[in-house]
């Protein structure tokens, strides 16, 4: 076991004992564990496995996670990744237990229609008049729908995307056969919009997509001017706010959040937004919406032996996948009934961590032995050792990942191109192309209350190899 999964935390043993207990109660009769008449087996291999093997599998697997990074704990502040909401979870777990199909109303009724219920969520929370959308399992699949649309919309053109935006992008461009290219960014990580209008000049493009927090810096595109360009191109733009989606919830609310490029959003042509990441989801919850809902027309497929219970739309009639479990809408739809999609509901907790995110950034900027990489625009920050060369600073930096994690510190790492850092107004000498920085995903609420003693922590950290 390496250092860093020596700093992680076993599952409760006694934990796992009553969730298996808890599941042998709510499982229906003629399941795994229930016999006929509602009495429990001592052991019964030709049915699934006795009482006894499902409890040691289950203690097994409990040993077996506690070989992760301990991503719940306030000290992991490394890549993206929180624990759901306990609604979620338990909503998560009990639909589960029946297993239901969102792709037709017969295989999933009730989680169907939940599913559009909070997917009417979140348009509304997005100030779009008119949509049309769904729930998917992740925000790459999401971000592939739209490129799908715009596709059959637009054969022939060419897709745009900034440098840093989500590798997705590129890689669903080559799976539907749509030719990409890439904007650059400017200094803050960000489209730079004058390139961008270079391009739109030159001719040829069909979508430009702009990413709403990137998930390296957290950076904004300008929607709002891209959007004007897209309008005077005549040139359709699609938004990947997979991660900084829910963060319009702040937008004229938070001062320290550009709100400009959150209300531009009624204006797109098509939105990602993934709920497991801010939205307090278990993973497996992306979601795209789509201003026409006459693009519904596009996904049209014949299944005579789906789609037979209801006229009403059926979701696998506007979806790419096929089976797709309900039990991620119930578990999103109920999350929401705990925590509103407003300022004072969902918005509360990323106020908070936004707030985390601008102290840390400012602790780390007035340091003597750290550097920012750029001033956060959301809740992700990025810092490095204060050295003088870039491969003293990639060297630093991996030496600084160690150190911090055997204090319990758990952050993550981003390589990033010198050339591009100096120009963001980095003094370092480039003795190389990459430089290896430190990035923290400041996602959790109670990273407020761990502020002082990170930025202490770094700066002794950083100070003792600078």
């Amino acid at each position: 076991m390496s250092d860093v999964q020596e700093q992680t935390v076993a599952l409760d043993p006694e934990l796992v004992d009553a969730i298996v207990e808890r599941a042998q109660q709510l499982l229906p009769l003629g399941s795994l564990w229930a016999a006929e008449g509602g009495a429990a087996r001592a052991d019964s291999p030709a049915d699934g496995g006795s009482d006894a093997d499902a409890r040691e599998a289950l203690a097994e697997l409990g040993r077996r996670l506690g070989e992760m990074y301990p991503y719940g704990d306030v000290r992991y502040i490394g890549q993206i990744l929180k624990p759901p909401h306990p609604v979620a979870w338990a909503a998560n777990a009990v639909t589960a237990l029946i297993n239901p199909n969102n792709h037709a109303l017969d295989g999933g009724p009730a989680t169907a229609h939940l599913e559009k219920e909070a997917v009417a969520d979140l348009a509304r929370m997005f100030g779009m008049p008119q949509h049309l959308g769904h729930l998917t399992s992740s925000g790459t699949i999401a971000n592939l729908e739209a490129l799908f649309v715009a596709r059959e919309l637009r054969p022939e053109g060419v897709v745009l995307s900034s440098e840093a935006a989500h590798y997705t992008h590129k890689r669903m461009c080559a799976l539907l056969r749509m030719e990409h290219e890439t904007v650059p960014q400017d200094e803050g990580g960000r489209m730079d919009v004058e390139a961008l209008e270079r391009r739109l000049e030159q001719g040829g493009v069909s979508l430009v997509v702009a990413t709403l927090g990137t998930t390296s810096l957290g950076a904004l595109d300008p929607v709002h001017r891209i959007l004007e360009l897209g309008r005077r191109y005549g040139v359709r733009v699609h938004v990947d706010a997979a991660y900084g989606g829910f963060h319009v919830l702040l937008a004229g609310d938070d001062p320290t959040v550009d709100p400009a490029p959150f209300r531009a959003l009624p204006e797109a042509d098509s939105i990602v937004v993934d709920p497991h990441k801010h939205g307090l989801q278990a993973f497996g919850c992306g979601s795209v919406l789509f201003a026409d809902p006459s693009v519904g027309s596009l996904y049209l497929h014949d299944s005579p032996y789906t789609y037979f219970t209801s006229d009403e739309l059926h979701l696998g009639e506007i979806s790419l996948e096929c089976s797709r479990p309900g039990a991620p809408a119930a578990a999103f739809w109920a999350t929401t009934r705990v925590l509103e999609l407003t300022s004072g509901g969902l918005g509360a907790q990323l106020r908070r961590s936004r707030e985390a995110a601008t102290r840390i950034a400012a602790g780390l900027a007035a340091g003597r032995s750290s550097r920012l990489v750029v001033e956060p625009e959301l809740d992700i920050v990025c810092y490095y050792p204060a050295a003088e060369r870039a491969s003293e600073i990639s060297r630093a930096s991996d030496r600084a990942f160690d150190l911090l994690a055997e204090r319990g510190w758990h952050v993550a790492k981003l390589t990033v191109d010198v050339d591009w850092l100096r120009r963001s107004g980095a003094g370092i000498e480039a003795d190389a192309e990459t430089v290896t920085v430190l990035r923290s995903c400041v996602m959790k609420p109670e990273h407020l209350g761990i502020v002082d003693e990170f930025v202490e922590t770094v700066e002794e950290v950083f100070s003792g190899l600078v």
